[in-house]
């Protein structure tokens, strides 16, 4: 589950996070070969602000870009120290923060002689007519002058709010393009991104797979949460929990086997009340002698390997052919320790869940359709593996 940090956010629509450069290095560092001549595309990115841009604009050459795009959309709320732009006529500093723009790079060279390239090179560049700066009507990914801008993208490279990410995704896919994006890791469940995991058509990538993760933040984001504060900079933050990358781009780290140690037996290894599969509580734990369907957390898929592991479902209705939808269970308000007090759980919600006998916490409890206890696990990721081992 997102942490409530995320949660406030989605409901605010306050979800502006600004990545930080060292997020993205650690990531791109194992995709560099996907670029090389390639368009790239950071259409949530101001350039202000934006790493993304920052980051592709000084490593241009480097990766041998043919062309970088970034779009900025309306009311931008961060004004930048680095990359300062102006357009004609002047305006103030209130304006320039309304506008929407696109900046289009396709040279960065070293034109003030200070022996590297900078930003001030891309600055002096766009000042001196070399790439483009112009203005957008809102900025907005799904603005038609946006989508041309996508059409043209051969890869796209951003940070979209968490509360469109749906949306994005599906946008990506409407038009067959390669991406690398942040999204939480939650939204595997969606019913949208999901089938894109079990055909390939998606997958995360390697370099951040637990923890929380610093965004920036506007000025205005209410820092009423755990986790948000203020850096010695006075740039405000926030913490997020549940950060993944996904994306489409081949790495190597994506066909590294997992190295399987456990042997299954029954007594380690419930099987499941409403499907015929076992539990696996952690991914270490995946038996490498089984050959039938197990169910793991969803951080397995920072470790999924497709050689190894054939994903078949999730436990969540819409996800998944192997739930009876009819499956329900009744509340389970029996004390069974003088301290104890009734559970407040109401029957009917774990069909969307791994439901296991005899164990768990007591507000997990329901009983079953003949009176036995059970109990509802996390959702759960269903999972074949292609070669189990028989010593």
């Amino acid at each position: 589950m997102a942490n409530k940090n995320l949660n406030a956010a989605k409901t605010a629509k306050k979800d502006e996070f600004y990545t930080q450069m060292t997020d993205i290095e650690r990531e791109l560092q194992h995709y560099w070969p996907h670029f090389r001549d390639k368009v790239v595309l950071c259409n949530c990115d101001d350039p202000y602000e934006s790493n993304f841009f920052k980051y592709f604009a000084l490593r241009f050459n480097q990766l041998g870009l043919k062309k970088l795009i970034c779009t900025c959309y309306n009311g931008s709320p961060v004004q930048g120290n680095e990359l300062l732009l102006r357009f004609e006529p002047w305006d103030d500093e209130a304006e320039i923060k309304k506008k929407a723009y696109k900046v289009e790079i396709t040279e960065v060279t070293d034109v003030n002689g200070d022996g590297a390239v900078d930003l001030s090179d891309v600055r002096f560049l766009l000042q001196n007519d070399k790439n483009v700066l112009a203005t957008l009507q809102t900025g907005d990914f799904r603005d038609p002058e946006c989508i041309e801008l996508l059409k043209e993208a051969d890869i796209v490279v951003t940070n979209p709010p968490f509360s469109l990410f749906r949306e994005y995704i599906g946008q990506l896919m409407e038009y067959e393009k390669k991406f690398l994006i942040i999204g939480n890791v939650m939204s595997v469940t969606c019913k949208e991104i999901f089938p894109l995991i079990i055909e390939n058509k998606l997958w995360l990538g390697p370099s951040i797979t637990s923890g929380d993760r610093k965004f920036y933040v506007p000025n205005d984001y209410p820092l009423n949460a755990a986790g948000c504060g203020i850096d010695t900079d006075g740039r405000h933050y926030i913490r997020v929990k549940g950060v993944r990358w996904f994306t489409n781009l081949d790495h190597n780290k994506r066909h590294e086997e997992i190295d399987l140690v456990c042997r299954y037996s029954p007594e380690e290894y419930p099987t499941y009340d409403n499907f015929n599969a076992i539990d696996v509580g952690k991914t270490s734990d995946i038996p490498f002698d089984y050959d039938s369907v197990m169910g793991v957390p969803i951080t397995f898929l920072d470790k999924y390997c497709p050689e190894q592991f054939e994903i078949i479902g999730l436990s969540q209705i819409g996800c998944h052919d192997l739930l009876p939808d009819t499956k329900k269970y009744n509340s389970y308000k029996e004390v069974i320790r003088e301290t104890d007090k009734p559970t407040k759980s109401s029957g009917g919600k774990t069909n969307e869940n791994a439901v296991l006998p005899g164990k768990g916490t007591k507000k997990t409890y329901y009983l079953g359709p003949n009176g036995e206890i059970v109990h509802s696990e996390a959702k759960r990721i269903f999972i074949r593996n292609k070669h189990p081992q028989k010593l």
